[in-house]
Parts: structure tokens; C-alpha cells; sequence
């Protein structure tokens, strides 16, 4: 079994004693506007794609077992503000929560939490390595974000992730593509200008309105494809394995 919660009690309480090392993974993302042509779960979708391929590759391996907890889908997203479909929750709320749920697994004797997120609001990400030092300090966990933005991850992702202009464009938009087609637009996708807005020069008080993202999207979506979404999952997966066998080891 992949999913943590699809486990009986007892299933979860052996774990600990099994043959191979339990890393348990964390979708996180945040719901919020992606363009007139994404869905608004974008972020966590494409976390939970990297998880369910990462376990998938490591079902058979000897030394640990991959298992991916409930999604946590809100996440800081103040940049939304003024777009419908933004679910925005504190900085405060999100530390909370990450912290409740990884100190309950911690007291489970399941130290190994690996953060997956794919929601890279400058603030959520404050947040989100605040609550990996809280766990790891104050409960004596082996908890660890996968932080994308990290310059030795990025410099594997693609062009337009590492210029900063990737939030519904080309880059997400082609891993959406690549997992659930359906829910991307193509039409309205296709017909889509470049929008030369980098999140990297964001202000620290505006959104996407003061960027000049008004239709909330940056980049090139109508260069998306699947097949480049699935060439960024595969390394997004190699990201990942490396992750999780560094904290089986820990």
C-alpha cells in the first residue's frame, strides 16, 4: 500500500519494527488562482504527482518504505488576493498544523517526514522550513523539506522555472498536463501571451495585481506540453528518491 491513511491501525503500528526504514511524505501546495487555464489545486496536484511517482519507483526497494500522508492543500497565499478561488491561510495556522501533525507522528516512533511542497510564495516557504526546525529541535524528529528553490534543485528544473516566471505558465502548466489533462483549458491555454513577470522580484506587500500578472499567470503556458511535463516529473522523482533515501539514512 502507498497511502498512509489507507493502513489499519495495527498495519501503522508495526512500522516501526518492519524490515525497511519508514519515510513518510507530505504533499503540501496551496489553492489558489492558476491562470484562466489551471486548476485552482495546481500546486498540491503536482506535489501528489511527485509522491505517488516516487513511491511507485521505490515500492520493491529493499532498505525503505515510501508512504504519502493525507495532502495538506492551503497553504500562505496572500499573492491571490483579489482573484476568486484563493484559499489563504496564516503563517501562524500553517506552522500549527505541520507542527500538530508531525509531532504526532513523531510520538508514533515515525521520525522520517519528508515535506513535499510545490508552492513557492516567499513566505510560505519561511514557514514551512520554521516548522521542519521546530519538529527536528523540539521533538527530535528527521523531518526535511525537498525546497526546490534551492539553487542545486533548480539548476535541474527547467528554464522557465529557474527564471521565475512559472507560476501557471509553461513549467506548471505542462505537469498539469502531464497528470491531469482534463482539468487544464487548452483553448483559452493556447491563446495565452507570455507574461514576462518573474516571482522573484516580487514586492514584499503585493500580489500578482501589483506584478502585473492580471489574469494570474507568468511565463508561457501556451508553450505547454505534456511531454515536457513528464520530463519535469521525472526529475522532479529523481529529486525526490535522492531525498528520501538521504533522510532513511539519518
Amino acid at each position: 500500500m502507498t497511502y498512509f491513511a489507507d493502513l489499519s491501525s495495527r498495519q501503522v503500528g508495526a512500522l516501526p519494527d518492519g524490515p525497511r526504514v519508514p519515510v513518510l511524505l507530505l504533499p503540501l501546495g496551496a489553492v489558489e488562482p492558476h491562470g484562466p487555464h489551471a486548476p485552482l489545486a495546481t500546486d498540491p496536484l503536482i506535489s501528489r504527482g511527485m509522491c505517488e511517482r516516487a513511491a511507485s519507483r521505490l515500492a520493491a526497494d529493499d532498505d525503505v518504505r515510501v508512504l504519502i500522508l493525507p495532502e495538506i492543500p492551503y497553504g500562505v497565499t496572500r499573492f491571490a488576493a483579489g482573484f476568486a478561488g484563493g484559499i489563504h491561510i496564516g503563517e501562524e495556522t500553517l506552522h500549527a498544523l505541520l507542527v500538530d501533525v508531525g509531532s504526532a507522528l513523531i510520538g508514533q516512533r515515525l521520525p522520517r517526514i519528508l515535506l513535499v511542497n510545490n508552492h513557492f510564495e516567499p513566505a510560505h516557504l519561511v514557514t514551512l522550513r520554521r516548522a521542519v526546525e521546530t519538529l527536528n529541535f523540539a521533538y527530535d524528529g528527521h523531518v526535511a523539506l525537498l525546497d526546490l528553490v534551492r539553487r542545486r534543485h533548480a539548476q535541474r528544473l527547467t528554464e522557465e522555472f529557474r527564471s521565475g516566471e512559472c507560476h501557471a505558465g509553461r513549467y506548471e502548466t505542462s505537469l498539469v498536463l502531464a497528470d491531469r489533462p482534463e482539468l487544464v483549458d487548452q483553448v483559452v491555454m493556447r491563446e495565452l501571451p507570455h507574461v514576462p513577470v518573474s516571482l522573484a522580484s516580487a514586492p514584499e506587500d503585493g500580489g500578482f495585481l501589483e506584478m502585473g500578472m492580471s489574469d494570474a499567470y507568468c511565463g508561457k503556458p501556451a508553450e505547454a506540453t505534456a511531454a515536457e511535463g513528464e520530463e519535469t516529473f521525472s526529475v522532479l522523482t529523481d529529486l525526490l528518491v535522492e531525498a528520501i533515501r538521504e533522510l532513511a539514512r539519518a
